[in-house]
This record gives structure tokens, C-alpha cells and sequence, in this order.
């Protein structure tokens, strides 16, 4: 895969990380938790993967992509662009935590935890996908 193609792979990454994340939702809503814990492991393992490469892609390389659009969506684009941004920064301990928890059977600490990790979380993978979308489709 060479550079040009990653940012493809990342937003597929997101979008996997998000979907595996409201299935998870899902199911422990169905009390399944089986089926949880895996759909967890698996948004845990997307999004480690994407945060892996996003920061190898952006330290080997030196071109920005810069966003074309003009007028009101560009000003659309830069909101989500920088709430994405910033949530992800900050939600990233907060993951670690609940997953601690949760890997700890601390299940009051986890759930508690989980009701606000869950949607920011959410927020951060789907609006990865949109800005690749604005970035490099529309």
C-alpha cells in the first residue's frame, strides 16, 4: 500500500471502529456480552491500527492535503474537522480507562464511564469517514 491509498484504509478503519462500536452497543443493550467484549476488541484494534498509521502517514509525509471547498461548507468542514480532532485527542485516556475497567470486571466503574465514552467515541470514527469524504470525494 503506498501513501496515497492510506487515507482510503483510514477511513475504512473509522468506519469499521464505528460500527463495531454501535454493534457493541447493541449487544450489551441484548445482553450479550460475549458478543460485546468481541465487538469492543475489534473497534479497540481498528482504531489503534488507524491511529498507528494516521501518525506514520503524517510523519513520512510532507505534503498537507488541503481542503478545497469554499463557502458555507468550508466552514461546515473546519467545525467537524476541529470538534473531531480535539474529541479524539481527549477521549483516547478515557477509552483506556473504561477498557481497564471493563478488563478489571469493575462493571459499575466501566458502565458509568462507557455512557460517555460510548458517544464521543461514536462522534470521533464517523466523523473520521465524513472528513475523508469532504478531504478526498466531494
Amino acid at each position: 500500500m503506498n501513501h496515497s491509498e492510506l487515507p482510503a484504509f483510514f477511513s475504512a478503519l473509522n468506519a469499521f471502529s464505528f460500527i463495531a462500536i454501535v454493534t457493541a452497543f447493541l449487544l450489551i443493550k441484548a445482553k450479550n456480552k460475549t458478543g460485546h467484549r468481541i465487538f469492543m476488541a475489534l473497534a479497540l484494534l481498528a482504531s489503534t491500527a488507524f491511529l498507528g498509521l494516521y501518525l506514520y502517514y503524517h510523519f513520512t509525509t510532507s505534503e498537507p492535503v488541503r481542503y478545497q471547498g469554499q463557502g458555507l461548507i468550508r466552514y461546515v468542514y473546519f467545525t467537524i474537522l476541529i470538534t473531531h480532532t480535539i474529541l479524539a485527542v481527549v477521549i483516547v485516556p478515557f477509552i483506556l480507562k473504561t477498557v481497564y475497567h471493563a478488563i478489571k470486571e469493575q462493571h459499575e466503574k466501566h458502565k458509568a464511564l462507557a455512557r460517555w465514552v460510548f458517544p464521543v467515541w461514536s462522534y470521533v470514527s464517523f466523523t473520521g469517514v465524513v472528513i475523508y469524504f469532504m478531504l478526498f470525494k466531494f
